[in-house]
């Protein structure tokens, strides 16, 4: 934050002072009493399985400025204590007065897969002519966006918003909070499917980003998406449809894999650019190509936006190669979907140069009462690609390993339900030559397991 006083904090949460100075200057937000960056205000949020409030002596102890609370009706210290009703509305009411004292575009980027390695991308993208502000880590929600919000500096000259979303409603609220000037929805899948009931359920919250997209503004929706190719932003914004379709205003053509990276050729109108990714996945293009049309709708050349484009290699534990001990490791355990688990899959059959492709593979989660059907699914996936060895976590990883032995006997299965037992079996296992994807759902802690082949 900018040169924010407490006495702005009580403007914009209606909250009352208990104590200390109102001039007293607030730099940063925390939710973590454990972490200060210096001037902090202290949010303590009450949580399904504690409340924060127990750790504000800790939170001062360790550098805080301020705090809020809604616990406490006086107090007689140094430090001001600042009452409101919730703090979580609290964070979020500052949040919004903080983004109306900024000035510059926020992109808001939502959708069911691959909202991080497209946020990363479109930043990328936009770094060829801007200084760009992204989301940083996974900070994307009720919580996470007020304080993405809040450490955007005057420095930054657009920002790029990543906007999460697991219960009804969820998305409206921080769509709101951010004000965005642009919104890209990157598909409709079946994640969170379980809180949601539905895909169409799924899409119609989705489509609530609108709900915080400025007036003049500009949707940039996945045409190659069933629900999303015929949507139409709401009125008095403008639609921009990205993907291989005819109906895409910019489209990829002649999409291929070189030792699995994407090389194709972007269209917009008359312009045609070469690009070839340095990400691997065929589902990459469509990250360039709404990173693309957002560059170019902000002025900068394809051609700019692209040499960019093909610097980026990546995101943590989103599908990232190592080469370690004459193996290819690659960890792509940040999260999983179906959608997502055969995008893996195929960069994993793309290694040519592999020996034997083995597919480390865990439970995706929160899919609803179809989860079991989602994984036999994989399972017939995989009997169909050429991998070597299918070794499955968890008991939903189970249905991968069951369909794999149904339909591609030839294809070898082991399952585990723990970690240890998981590790000790692949230090005797994995050899030279091979190749090695490990994916699943980031509840399932299959990263820890990952980085035990690719770190010292």
């Amino acid at each position: 934050m900018v040169n924010m006083t407490v006495k702005e904090i009580l403007s914009a949460t209606g909250g009352r002072l208990l104590c200390g100075n109102e001039n007293t200057v607030l730099e940063h937000i925390s939710i973590d009493s454990r972490s200060m960056k210096g001037n902090d205000l202290f949010v303590p949020i009450i949580g399904e399985k504690q409340d924060a409030h127990r750790f504000i002596g800790q939170a001062f102890d360790n550098g805080a400025a301020a705090v809020l609370t809604s616990e406490h009706d006086a107090m007689d210290l140094a430090k001001p204590w600042i009452r409101v009703e919730d703090t979580r509305v609290a964070l979020q009411a500052i949040g919004s007065y903080y983004r109306d004292r900024l000035k510059l575009p926020l992109v808001g980027i939502t959708g069911s897969v691959g909202k991080t390695t497209t946020r990363e991308m479109v930043a990328c993208a936009l770094s060829a002519c801007y200084s760009v502000y992204k989301t940083p880590g996974n900070h994307n929600s009720q919580v996470g966006v007020p304080i993405t919000l809040s450490e955007i500096t005057a420095e930054d000259e657009i920002g790029v918003i990543e906007l999460g979303m697991s219960e009804p409603g969820e998305l409206t609220v921080i769509a709101r909070i951010a004000k965005i000037q642009m919104a890209v929805i990157t598909n409709i899948g079946v994640t969170h499917i379980e809180q949601l009931g539905s895909q169409e359920n799924i899409y119609r919250e989705k489509m609530t980003i609108q709900d915080g997209l400025m007036e003049g503004g500009t949707l940039f929706l996945n045409g190659d998406d069933p629900l999303l190719k015929t949507t139409k932003a709401k009125e008095g914004c403008k639609t921009i449809y990205y993907g291989t379709g005819k109906n895409c205003d910019y489209r990829a053509l002649d999409v291929h894999l070189e030792e699995g990276f994407p090389a194709f050729t972007a269209v917009f109108g008359q312009k045609r650019v070469p690009i070839r990714l340095a990400v691997m996945g065929s589902h990459n293009v469509l990250n360039a190509m709404v990173s693309l049309a957002v560059a170019s709708e902000c002025g900068i050349p394809m051609e700019e936006a692209a040499k960019c484009l093909q610097e980026f290699t990546g995101f943590k534990n989103r599908q990232q190669i190592y080469y370690v001990a004459g193996m290819t490791i690659i960890d792509d355990t940040y999260n999983a979907s179906p959608v997502s688990m055969k995008a893996g899959l195929e960069v994993l059959g793309s290694i040519t140069k592999a020996e034997r492709r083995i597919a480390v593979l865990a439970d995706m989660k929160e899919l609803g009462e179809k989860s079991p059907e989602y994984h036999y699914e994989i399972g017939e996936y995989i009997a169909e690609h050429p991998v070597y060895e299918v070794v499955t976590l968890g008991e939903l990883a189970g249905e991968i390993a069951r369909a794999v032995k149904e339909h591609a006997p030839h294809i070898t299965v082991k399952e585990f339900m723990e970690p240890e037992m998981l590790v000790s079996y692949l230090n005797k296992e994995l050899r030279e030559g091979d190749c090695v994807l490990f994916k699943g759902s980031n509840s399932m802690n299959l990263g820890p397991v990952a980085e035990k082949f690719y770190r010292p």
